[in-house]
């Protein structure tokens, strides 16, 4: 599981950094400077998936993936508020919301039950 998870971020890291202006879209406008977030989220996830896949660091980087999930929850947000007002996909803004609660479940079991440091 948490190869699988490491994959994802690893992924979505990558794509933070060749094509960052899809996330700049769905910085919250609150936050500013949505380059200066896109590319710290995309650090956090290369980071997360660098920590879940050595043993040692599992543990932590499985509650960091927690974190990280609950902290870019505003950007799907307001991908899904922007989508209703005309500026992207309805039906993968929407379905985007409740995938988030899989991953953080993903990531808290992992964080759980890899085995710790000795």
């Amino acid at each position: 599981m948490a190869v699988g998870l490491a994959v994802l971020l690893v992924t979505t890291g990558v794509l933070h950094f060749v094509a960052p202006d899809g996330f700049e879209r769905i910085v919250p406008r609150f936050l500013g400077a949505p380059r200066f977030w896109v590319a710290s989220s995309g650090v956090a996830e290369l980071g997360c998936a660098a920590g879940l896949l050595y043993q040692a660091t599992m543990r932590s980087a499985g509650w960091a993936c927690v974190a990280l999930f609950v902290a870019v929850f505003p950007a799907n947000i307001a991908m899904a508020v922007n989508a209703l007002h005309g500026d992207g996909s309805v039906v993968v803004a929407l379905a985007r919301l409740p995938l988030q609660v899989p991953l953080v479940v993903l990531a808290a079991f992992v964080g759980r039950h890899a085995r710790r440091r000795s």
